[in-house]
């Protein structure tokens, strides 16, 4: 099962494409897409209820986060009402720990995403202050990274032991599944990618020459 765990909607400040229409993209496109997490720049969206798209294109629609931290963005996946409640998602300076710790306690998962980038990415923190205890995965394929951005997420991956994730980062409709995670048993509910995703059941793949390939 392939999804694309990291894109934007409108509902993100600086996302351009609507859901309905990131739907008809991957048909018209015949993307080998099974799904997709909308990750929405510091807020989760609670409102938007997506289940008649999936129904009509066949597709699996979830809803996490993009937070920011002092060790740069994180995905959060699995937000309910207790983390909410914890975490201020509208702050640019959270702290990683507790973010990783708040996601633990709620059952939920924090990922640090495109981490090989500038100042929003994590090794740039590390170099100058050092790992963070708690973080098992990474997001070591970005549809948005530049140059050797993705090289640095990947390397940081390997030395570490860190499980890899892939999404395309997506703020329009074109760069839908540009990147993407494969897992190797299907992934119906939130509670099933945060269980793949633990068990490390999963790797980063990009989409070239008509084909998944995965860099790990």
């Amino acid at each position: 099962m392939i999804l694309d765990l990291h894109s934007h909607s409108i509902v993100s400040d600086d996302g351009r494409a609507k859901v309905e229409n990131y739907c008809q993209w991957i048909r018209r496109k015949a993307l080998s897409l099974d799904g997709f997490v909308l990750t929405e720049h510091r807020l989760y969206d609670d409102e938007s209820d997506y289940r008649s798209l999936e129904d009509e294109f066949g597709l699996l629609i979830l809803k996490a986060s993009e937070v920011e931290t002092d060790y740069g963005h994180v995905l959060v996946f699995g937000v309910n009402e207790d983390l909410c409640a914890a975490l201020d998602f509208s702050r640019v300076d959270l702290p990683l720990e507790e973010v990783l710790a708040q996601a633990q306690r709620c059952g939920a998962l924090a990922i640090p995403c495109h981490p090989g980038r500038t100042r929003v990415g994590m090794c740039a923190h590390i170099e100058t202050r050092g790992l963070v205890e708690g973080v098992r995965i990474v997001e070591t394929l970005n549809g948005g990274s530049r140059g050797e951005e993705n090289a640095t997420a990947l390397a940081l991956a390997r030395e570490n032991n860190y499980h890899s994730t892939g999404g395309s980062d997506s703020h329009i409709v074109s760069h839908i599944g540009r990147c993407a995670t494969r897992f190797a048993t299907a992934v119906s509910t939130m509670g099933d990618l945060i269980t793949e995703l633990e068990a490390g059941r999963c790797e980063a793949v990009a989409w070239e020459s008509e084909e998944w390939i995965s860099p790990n």
